[in-house]
């Protein structure tokens, strides 16, 4: 996107110079990268989540504790095999405001999102959960002008219309008829958009002075924490066979910590706008997954939407 507000506030708090225009220029593209293959591996997550839960009757919270408190360790310990990473995890659990920075972005976004999405889905379906999710960047762009004082660039709303609609071809088949939700659908749709929006925007500031892996681990292991005690996952245990267990492996190593991570460098480099309207990659690659491991077929109305998100990611690279 051309405004990048949340990245220039995390830059100022960052402690390092201004990059020149070149140096943001490639940064920018990096981070485009990150967040389409983010919302790649996020999509593939979606479609191994749906199926577990389906097949093996997986209750949405035990997933979460599950991920949360794997993944995390795959964080921390990206995190210690650098100098700089190590040094960053050493000053944040030391500092007051850090330690506050990352438990707001553990519940805010991380707990929030993990739970309120896979919540959607078990309450209507991946679909209708996907388009719910996707009204949380009219949210980012509302932000965004906020900060910025301005009203949205043309290729910003653009953009917005485009992505959403085609969101929408592609979990409805263009059948309105089909967002006809459960009460507890509805709340949790309208709760995955807010915090799908809060995954854009909090973790910019504390990503740019500490560190993408130092800030994901930390916030995964307190999120986990938090839920495990309220949850107890202990007492909700499925039975699994190899299958799932191979299941699980991919959704913890490249669902989670593969989609996170790239999705919130994504964010600290491409800036939240940006973050927000390419991940709607996510929809794409679930769709092919679903294609390649269900037999789902395309309609003409896939490939409209489809191209009204690609169509975006023109307008926003």
């Amino acid at each position: 996107m051309p405004d990048q507000t949340a990245g220039k506030i995390a830059e100022k708090n960052a402690p390092i110079a201004q990059p020149d225009a070149g140096e943001s220029r490639a940064r920018v593209r990096r981070g485009v990268v990150c967040v389409l293959i983010g919302g790649t591996f996020w999509g593939l997550n979606g479609t191994v989540c749906s199926w577990l839960m389906g097949t093996y009757g997986i209750d949405p919270l035990w997933l979460v504790c599950l991920r949360e408190l794997t993944a995390c360790w795959l964080f921390l310990a990206a995190a210690a095999a650098r100098p700089q990473s190590r040094a960053q995890l050493t000053c944040v659990l030391r500092d007051r405001g850090g330690r506050v920075e990352v438990l707001a972005v553990a519940l805010g976004a991380i707990l929030f999102s993990q739970v309120a999405y896979l919540e959607a889905v078990d309450w209507t379906s991946s679909a209708t959960a996907t388009v719910m999710q996707s009204l949380g960047m009219a949210l980012v762009l509302a932000f965004t002008c906020v900060r910025a004082r301005r009203g949205p660039r043309w290729k910003e709303a653009l953009g917005l219309a485009l992505a959403l609609a085609g969101t929408f071809l592609l979990a409805t088949g263009g059948n309105p008829g089909q967002l006809s939700l459960p009460f507890e659908g509805l709340v949790w749709g309208l709760v995955c958009a807010v915090s799908s929006a809060c995954l854009s925007i909090l973790p910019a500031r504390p990503m740019a002075k500490w560190g993408n892996f130092t800030v994901n681990g930390l916030a995964f292991l307190v999120s986990g924490c938090i839920l495990s005690v309220c949850y107890q996952p202990w007492n909700h245990m499925p039975v699994l066979d190899g299958a799932a267990a191979a299941a699980l492996v991919f959704s913890v190593v490249v669902g989670t910590f593969g989609s996170y991570a790239l999705y919130l460098q994504g964010v600290h480099d491409a800036g939240s706008m940006r973050a927000a309207l390419l991940g709607t990659s996510e929809p794409i690659a679930a769709t092919i997954s679903t294609v390649l491991f269900l037999g789902t077929t395309f309609t003409p109305v896939d490939l409209v939407g489809f191209a009204l998100i690609l169509a975006m990611v023109y307008l926003t690279a």
